[in-house]
Formats: structure tokens, C-alpha cells, sequence
């Protein structure tokens, strides 16, 4: 049979997208690109992303609809897809105006991580920095209710030919979290690969623009979203939250083993005790060791790294939490102080590590 373009362009017709249920020719997915060579017909699609899900099924049908027309024609592998958005940049230009990415990470839940990455953030903001701040705990996302933007909805933007994410502001961070895209009420049952592409869009696909410190909360444990991330960007060091307990303390060395293996080789920035002690409100000047006594300390100095602070059990820091206003913001109050501090040292260790270590640079996993 004779083949030529209105019949390539008829034959497509027969194919929706599945998104929208429009035939791609309506839709505008054609490209005028079509080129018939014998029985070798090829052609262009056009996507709006460069990621579509349904591209692959959208090719499989569009190849079915020419071999309708005849069976020996040449097509399977000849059409190529097209997006309408630039590419994604490549590393090391996927966040170029972010000079510090910080991992706040403990070896298992419950341990306030969410919290002291919250007020650390707060506390470097406070100190005239440029802040980001990544909720990456895909199965329990708490930032956005810590900092009072729980009902906020991010937006996208165009720019430089792509639709980017718009990170919510308060208290002079830009954060997103997962939180954001899910019903709160809901409980997100993913794949360890939806988490992981998850993470990577409001990584990649968000317009973070300049920071100084971009803090990512890591999930608890130890698992393939945190390879993800090491794999996504170049990770600066790491800070690694416990509570005393020995229990806490077990997962806190799993966590650093993590960060320290050859594979990953983050460095640690320093511990971080919370949960140190209780100070009952009315007795400001007693101290009662409910999950142990400096147990993150000794484990610092067994590890050879820096306590970068101790946070005490106070009612304050709960409240904030729970009403979106983070005791950080209150820089003359005792836990406030303790942030402060915090936030300084996490800064000097940052500034020793840019000086003694080379340049960050993302994991490369290979496979043998």
C-alpha cells in the first residue's frame, strides 16, 4: 500500500492521551516531523513535561495505530518524544545558587529530629542567612504544621522554559515537604520508588534560588530514600540527632555508619543531644536525666566528633511545635539560647569542613 503523511496523521487520530482522553493530533502532540522512507515511517511526539508518566504507554499505542494500517511497516523504535519544558540541568548545576546542603538525620524515629532541624533552621535564619529547608520524611511529614504553613498550597512558576515549584516562605525559610501534595489525613502507602522520584522533584524541579543553608530532614533509619538523596545532591556533612538512651544511641551509630561507608562517605558535622534533660517550668534550675545522662556525648567523643548541643525537655518547644511558632523564634528565651548555639556551631563546623575537605560531590552507586 501507498503510505504518506494524512494517513500516518488519520491513523493517529485513534489515540488519546491518558491524562486528558484527547486524541494526540487534536492535542497538539504530533510534531511536523514526519518522515516516510519506504516502509520506514518516523515521527515526533510532543510531551509537556520531560518526565511524562504515560509516555510509554502513549508510544506502544501510537506504534499499534500505524501497524493497523499495515503490519510491515517499519516504525517500532522510530518515534522520538519531545517536551515542550526544558531539561532538567545536570549536577553540579541542579542547585547552583546553594552553597551548603546539611542532613539532619538520627538512626530511628521519635528522637525530635523533625524538631531540632526545624529550629536549627529557624535559629540560622534568625542569624541573617539565606535558608532552605526539605521535609524528606515521605512517611511523616511534620515541618509544614512546625512552621505554620500546614494549609499552604506551593504553586509552579515558569522559568528558563520550565515549570518549577514555588517553596512556601515563613519565618524566613523557603521549605517543601511531601506534606504538601498528600491529604493530611491520609496516610502515603508509596513504593520506595515513588518516594524516591517524589524527593527528587522538590529537589530538582523547585526554584530554591540562592541559600546559604539548605537543610534536608532526613526520614529515620536507614534506607533506599536516603541513598536517593545522597545520589540527588551533594551532600556537605551531616548532622546526626539522639536522644541519651541507649536505645537511641544503638541507631544513632547505624546512622553514622551509614553517612561514613565508603559507598556514601558524608562527613559528620557533630551530634546533637535532644531530650538531654527535663527543667520543670516552675523549678528553672533543676535537672532531671528522664532518658539517661550525656549518652549522645559520650557517643560524640567514643566517635571522635563534635556534640554541637544539648536540648533539654521543655514544654515550650512542644507547644511551638504543635502551634507553629518554634522556640527558635524567641532567640533571649533558654531553648531559644540552646538553638542559637546550636546553629553557631553547626555553622563553625561547616566552615572547618569546607577548609580541610574537597568539594562535595554526589554518591555514585555502580552496579556491578
Amino acid at each position: 500500500m501507498a503510505i504518506y503523511p494524512q494517513l500516518i496523521i488519520d491513523a493517529l487520530k485513534n489515540v488519546r492521551y491518558p491524562g486528558t482522553g484527547q486524541d494526540i493530533v487534536s492535542a497538539g502532540m504530533l510534531a511536523d516531523d514526519i518522515r516516510i522512507d519506504g516502509m520506514k515511517v518516523s515521527f515526533s511526539l510532543i510531551t509537556e513535561k520531560v518526565n511524562d508518566p504515560f509516555i510509554r504507554s502513549l508510544v506502544k499505542m501510537a506504534e499499534q495505530a500505524i501497524l493497523s494500517l499495515d503490519k510491515d511497516i517499519d516504525i517500532i523504535g522510530n518515534i522520538e518524544i519531545k517536551s515542550r519544558q526544558a531539561p532538567r540541568p545536570e549536577l553540579p548545576q541542579l542547585l547552583p545558587g546553594v552553597k551548603n546542603i546539611i542532613a539532619v538525620a538520627s538512626g530511628k524515629g521519635g528522637v525530635g529530629k523533625s524538631t531540632v532541624c526545624t529550629n536549627l533552621a529557624v535559629a540560622l535564619a534568625q542569624k541573617g542567612y539565606k535558608v532552605g529547608l526539605l521535609d524528606a520524611d515521605i512517611f511523616g511529614p511534620s515541618v509544614p504544621k512546625m512552621l505554620n504553613v500546614e494549609s499552604s498550597a506551593p504553586v509552579l512558576e515558569k522559568k528558563d522554559g520550565r515549570d518549577l515549584i514555588v517553596p512556601i516562605e515563613n519565618y524566613g525559610i523557603k521549605m517543601l515537604s511531601i506534606g504538601f501534595f498528600v491529604n493530611r489525613d491520609d496516610a502515603v502507602v508509596w513504593r520506595g520508588a515513588m518516594a524516591s522520584n517524589a524527593l527528587k522533584q522538590l529537589i530538582a524541579d523547585a526554584d530554591w534560588g540562592e541559600l546559604d543553608y539548605f537543610l534536608i530532614d532526613f526520614p529515620p533509619g536507614t534506607s533506599d530514600i536516603h541513598l536517593t538523596l545522597v545520589q540527588t545532591v551533594p551532600i556537605t556533612g551531616a548532622v546526626i540527632v539522639s536522644t541519651p538512651q541507649e536505645v537511641a544511641l544503638a541507631d544513632a551509630r547505624k546512622g553514622i555508619s551509614m553517612f561514613t561507608g565508603d559507598k556514601v562517605n558524608v562527613p559528620i558535622l557533630g551530634l546533637v543531644e535532644n531530650m538531654a534533660w527535663f527543667t520543670p517550668a516552675e523549678l528553672p534550675e533543676n535537672r532531671y536525666y528522664i532518658f539517661g545522662k550525656e549518652g549522645c556525648k559520650r557517643l560524640a567523643e567514643e566517635q571522635g566528633y563534635e556534640l554541637l548541643g544539648q536540648i533539654p525537655v521543655v514544654q515550650s518547644i512542644r507547644e511551638g511545635g504543635d502551634d507553629g511558632t518554634p522556640v527558635a523564634l524567641n532567640s533571649d528565651s533558654v531553648t531559644g539560647m540552646a538553638f542559637s548555639a546550636l546553629a553557631d556551631k553547626v555553622i563553625a563546623s561547616v566552615d572547618k569542613r569546607n577548609s580541610e575537605l574537597p568539594q562535595s560531590h554526589i554518591v555514585e552507586v555502580k552496579k556491578k
